[in-house]
């Protein structure tokens, strides 16, 4: 039996597809990252399905017995809280011992966050790099200065109260007139779209709270205007 990646909506529950549902009825055991978001999308399906965490604390200790059930031909299907496993979320760990172990796995298509922030920010879209969260502490000075030359459009995961510090990092970086998105909350109902320079956006968030998950969206170098 194959492993099977299911994207969970990234906040509409509209977004999920009929095919993640019907995977989700057949499964013998849910891998969640937590059980409780992923009980809430199980009670809105009216689904009632057995679930194990697997999140990044515990990946490493619950992989062989991940590993056992597949060969057991259990139907399981790997969720995180929201949108496409092994994106910024638990996942590659477990895909890369299935392939190891030569269990098959079928990853569904569906929601993730990047995407539609990358494709309403207005930034080229024909060439970017997705570079999920920034290391906190160590090694985030080296990735700044990597990423200064780099001329493809880049997109980053951050969260509420990390949003300002990051901004002004970029700024610091890659200069307060590179043009940027931040988009928040999206497809849920107070989803926002924040355009401009990286100083405008600075700006319009310094002084207000800062809820939801964010994905921040930056123009890459221009090298013929040198900005």
């Amino acid at each position: 039996m194959p492993l099977h990646v299911v994207p969970t909506p990234i906040g509409n529950l509209e977004d999920i597809t009929l095919r993640a549902i019907r995977f989700l009825k057949e499964a013998d055991l849910i891998l969640a990252e937590d059980t409780r978001k992923t009980g809430i999308l199980l009670k809105h399906l009216e689904l009632k399905k057995p679930m194990q965490s697997f999140h990044i604390f515990n990946e490493h200790k619950t992989l062989k017995g991940v590993i056992q059930k597949l060969k057991e031909n259990q139907n399981i299907c790997l969720v995180s809280d929201a949108g496409t496993p092994a994106i910024s979320d638990p996942g590659f760990l477990l895909v890369r011992e299935c392939i190891a172990e030569e269990i098959e796995v079928e990853c569904l298509p569906g929601a993730t966050a990047f995407v539609p922030a990358l494709v309403n920010s207005g930034l080229p879209s024909d060439s970017f790099v997705f570079e999920g969260f920034l290391p906190v502490k160590k090694g985030r000075q080296t990735k700044l200065t990597e990423l200064a030359a780099e001329t493809r459009t880049m997109i980053f995961y951050e969260s509420p109260h990390r949003l300002l510090k990051s901004l002004s990092d970029f700024i610091e970086y890659f200069g307060e007139e590179r043009q940027a998105c931040v988009s928040r909350e999206l497809t849920k109902i107070h989803e926002e779209n924040v355009r401009g320079s990286l100083s405008e956006i600075l700006s319009n968030f310094a002084d207000r709270p800062i809820k939801g998950e964010i994905v921040i969206v930056i123009e890459g170098l221009n090298r013929k205007n040198n900005k």
